[in-house]
């Protein structure tokens, strides 16, 4: 039993040596077909729908504020402002609305939740989004939007405040991360219908995961940010938060597209968008953002502050409200892909004959991090406005990314399946385990013939 023994924690010890470590599954990039596009959609909800719970709104907490903000230093948008202030932009903003407020340019372009033009916000979200991208300053203090010249447009596509007619249903593969209503179906209508409304930047603040190896949904958002790269719009999207239930609350691995365990879209459309993380003020990831192969930049996402929409509203806000009733500060990659909209704002009014390819590759190519190369988490780094704006950077190639021309940083490594090899290793395992079995089996055998040999006469 000895020797069978020592075969199998041979076995074992080959087994915990090359075996593949944690649960990644390990996924190919996405691909786009254009065949799935839809370009006729109504600009309405696809489905009737109902609010359910009343509007939450962003508010002040502690005392006024004083001076120039934090992010706007260390992103240095004063110095960036002597070379554009995004004149002549217009970003779309998909999101839950966005509220007039009068330091902002907002147009309406429709509403995919309810009935409105696109400019009611129940949730606060979309606002402070906007805010970020296009507030213009004011005397009374010191905050600004990156780009405050640029226009808005508000498209209204999803809400926590609404759901379904009829329908109690939390668990649509293909709906938004966060809950409430809207889908990535209608997230596809929503930028086709931007592209068609002559935005030149589109904002995308809503994730949807699924689990690596999960049935893809999100067949036609690929085709439709395939038709907006295709008709020269940025489009900027939020890499996602992490949670600590629902489909995403597991963290990629940072092995690239063989470490990937949660799939975050739009963002991992990488090749037709810029996929936003977050990082902290020392520049390090903040603790919510979730990885990826596909992450391009990062840009602030933390204790942020931006415009209330509340309806009348004119100052500034710092908070959500939590279920629990407390005050959270403005965090998250939504926010973060603000800023990046921002800048592409800024980038399009400066360089006006650059595509969307090239205004893509500026800010990323400009983006500054730690280490070299890039990275699962960060992208390429920190934005940097006053290097987008003024860097002498070779033009990028207008070819398109479907036939393998990377925009967001450095191609990532060529997919390379783990099924060979696991099943090399379950092969070589089984082989092994029979290996033992035979030699257990023949223990007794084997004994026998190491008994001493009894010649006749011997005592």
């Amino acid at each position: 039993m000895r020797e069978a023994r020592s075969v199998f924690v041979a076995a074992l010890a080959l087994v915990l040596a090359v075996a593949p470590v944690g649960s990644a599954l390990g996924i190919p990039p996405p691909v786009v077909d254009p065949g799935s596009l839809v370009t006729n959609a109504p600009v309405a909800p696809p489905v009737p729908s109902e609010q359910r719970l009343l509007c939450s709104q962003p508010t002040w907490t502690g005392p006024a504020p004083v001076g120039v903000p934090a992010v706007q230093k260390l992103l240095g948008l004063e110095h960036a402002w002597q070379f554009s202030r995004g004149e002549g932009q217009t970003v779309a903003v998909i999101d839950t609305g966005v509220a007039p407020h009068p330091r902002l340019s907002v147009r309406p372009g429709g509403d995919y939740v309810s009935d409105s033009d696109g400019t009611a916000d129940c949730d606060g979200h979309g606002t402070l989004v906007a805010g970020i991208i296009a507030a213009r300053p004011d005397g009374g203090d010191g905050f600004s939007g990156v780009a405050p010249a640029a226009a808005i447009l508000s498209i209204r596509q999803t809400s926590l405040a609404y759901q379904a007619k009829n329908s109690y249903r939390s668990d649509d593969p293909g709906g938004m991360s966060a809950g409430g209503y809207g889908t990535v179906d209608s997230l596809a209508n929503a930028v086709v219908h931007a592209v068609d409304s002559g935005a030149t930047v589109i904002n995308m603040s809503a994730v949807s995961c699924r689990p690596a190896g999960a049935d893809a949904v999100d067949g036609r958002l690929g085709a439709a940010l395939r038709y907006a790269f295709e008709h020269n719009v940025v489009v900027v999207a939020a890499a996602g938060n992490l949670q600590q239930q629902g489909a995403c609350k597991d963290q990629n691995g940072t092995a690239g597209w063989d470490a990937v365990r949660t799939i975050a879209t739009p963002a991992w459309f990488s090749p037709y968008v810029l996929s936003v993380a977050s990082v902290e003020p020392d520049g390090s990831p903040s603790p919510f953002t979730l990885y990826g192969p596909w992450v391009s930049v990062a840009a602030p996402g933390s204790n942020l502050i931006s415009l209330d929409s509340t309806p009348g509203g004119t100052g500034l806000v710092n908070g959500t409200p939590q279920a629990d009733g407390q005050v959270a500060p403005v965090s998250g990659t939504s926010f973060a892909s603000a800023y990046v909209s921002g800048l592409a704002a800024l980038v399009r009014a400066r360089f006006p004959d650059l595509s969307a390819q090239q205004v893509m590759d500026r800010i990323v190519r400009t983006a500054h991090a730690p280490g070299s190369g890039h990275d699962v988490r960060t992208g390429a780094g920190l934005i940097d406005p006053v290097a987008a704006l003024t860097a002498v950077v070779p033009p990028a190639s207008d070819r398109d990314p479907a036939q393998g021309v990377s925009i967001a940083g450095p191609t990532p490594p060529a997919f390379v399946s783990p099924w060979p090899r696991r099943i090399g290793l379950a092969g070589a395992v089984s082989c092994l385990a029979l290996l033992a079995l035979v030699l257990t089996l023949s223990i007794p055998f084997r004994r026998e013939q190491r008994r001493p040999l009894v010649l006749p006469g011997d005592d």
